[in-house]
């Protein structure tokens, strides 16, 4: 069935609308007296803003708060240094200098974080989660996860926690937002936008050239910073076979020719071989999962820069289910997926990562850079997967994963050297999000 017929989206009438949703999202959250909740106060005013980076700078909305984190010791993960006795200044929540104490200015009066007997680092990249309540940010960020980027939901939640966190950063993530999933099967997501409605009459679901053009294009048209589908189906639903290929390599490069056309990355749900392989091949921007993954497939995905971002957290959870399917799927798969990420990282494909979090359950990112150890990357190599690496992928990487000058005001405190336990990361004694300590 043709559907070039249908009027594109509109973006001028429904952008509103989502932002609109944004603002009354902040201004939930402010009833409830969360801390910084005041921040969100010039949401409904800023309804009809734009998503540039600088949006939340304007109409008068505070950009973050001024800290200075003294007497800690700071890592940068992009070099692995190390500076005792470090001082972080943070001024309008961003960074304005960073180093040993002595070797830089400090404010008269500027509020002090005592740091002592602490680790800094910059505030983690969680690169695959899906936050569809406040609450879900507000623990994400909590645990660490300063930044992220949304792996989809269902009615474009992610969409309004990404300007939640514009107006009232201490609330949430600055997040990377995909959307809805382009999936064959939208079933209520259709609902999400009047745009998608047309796509309930396919009797195939989404899988013709139009039908995956179309959810691209409402995606993008809603403000979607990236877009997610699929090559497999699910490894987390029992009844379903996660090596069953859902889209074809021709389904897959019509999605991602989609986005290119608007200057968008694609991230790829993926497990079999041949479906990762499919996806590399037509040119997504980052695998997700790719438990089956092979060198084929790696040495294609280092030629082309692919990232990985294999949610080790997640097929570890599956191995934590009380269903006995999803159990031994989740033992089964956890191995391969660890010799999978050794074996990318020795070849240098660049990693990232990523929790899977979804579902009320938000997972610390501290826990993947875990098993991102676990299998067999040093400690540092792990951090850089939630730090640098993971700021690459997002595109970030001038603002985010780092503690300098002109750096992003997040970082959070650790109890012990990382380098030795990175386990301490699952757990920090506190988190700094654009200045404002939590």
């Amino acid at each position: 069935m043709c559907l070039e017929a249908i009027p594109p989206p509109s973006p001028s009438v429904t952008r509103r609308g989502v932002l609109a949703g944004a603002a009354a999202l902040a201004g939930t959250v402010a009833v409830s007296g969360t801390a910084a909740a005041a921040s969100s106060a010039g949401a409904a005013s800023s309804a009809g803003a734009t998503s540039s980076p600088g949006a939340a700078r304007g109409g008068g909305t505070p950009a973050g708060g001024d800290l200075v984190i003294r007497g800690g010791t700071l890592l940068d993960p992009a070099t692995g240094e190390v500076t005792e006795n470090a001082v972080v200044v943070i001024e309008r929540g961003t960074v304005r200098a960073a180093g040993r104490e002595g070797s830089v200015a400090v404010p008269q009066g500027a509020e002090t974080l005592d740091a002592h007997g602490q680790w800094v680092l910059p505030g983690l990249v969680d690169a695959h989660i899906h936050l569809s309540t406040a609450a879900e940010a507000r623990d994400a960020v909590r645990q660490g996860a300063t930044s992220a980027r949304s792996g989809s939901t269902t009615f474009y939640q992610d969409i309004a926690v990404r300007e939640l966190a514009r107006h009232s950063p201490a609330l949430a993530p600055r997040l990377t937002a995909a959307g809805v999933f382009v999936t064959p099967d939208l079933g209520d997501t259709v609902l999400a936008d009047p745009d998608l409605t047309p796509l309930a009459r396919l009797k195939d679901g989404v899988r013709s050239a139009e039908a995956l053009r179309r959810v691209v294009e409402v995606n993008l048209a809603r403000g979607a910073d990236v877009i997610k589908t699929r090559v497999n189906e699910r490894a987390g639903l029992p009844e379903q076979d996660p090596l069953a290929q859902v889209y074809s390599y021709e389904q897959l490069a019509e999605i991602v020719a989609a986005a290119r056309r608007r200057g968008k990355g694609v991230l790829c749900h993926s497990y079999s071989e041949q479906g990762c392989h499919d996806a590399v091949t037509a040119g997504i921007r980052s695998l997700e999962h790719g438990a089956f993954v092979g060198e084929r497939t790696l040495r294609e995905m280092r030629r082309r820069g692919t990232y990985f971002t294999p949610t080790l957290t997640a097929i570890a959870g599956l191995a934590e289910s009380t269903n006995p399917i999803l159990a031994e799927r989740g033992r089964t798969y956890l191995p391969v997926l660890k010799r999978a990420v050794l074996a990318a990282h020795e070849l240098g494909v660049p990693l990232a990562a990523g929790t899977d979090s979804s579902g009320g359950t938000v997972r610390p990112i501290g826990r993947e850079v875990e098993l991102m150890r676990a299998a067999g990357l040093s400690a540092l190599d792990a951090i850089r997967t939630a730090t640098t690496g993971a700021a690459r992928l997002l595109g970030v990487d001038r603002t985010v994963g780092r503690l300098g000058r002109g750096y992003a005001g997040d970082a959070i405190l650790v109890p012990g050297d990382p380098l030795t336990d990175v386990t301490l990361l699952k757990r920090p004694t506190r988190v700094i999000r654009a200045g404002i300590p939590l």
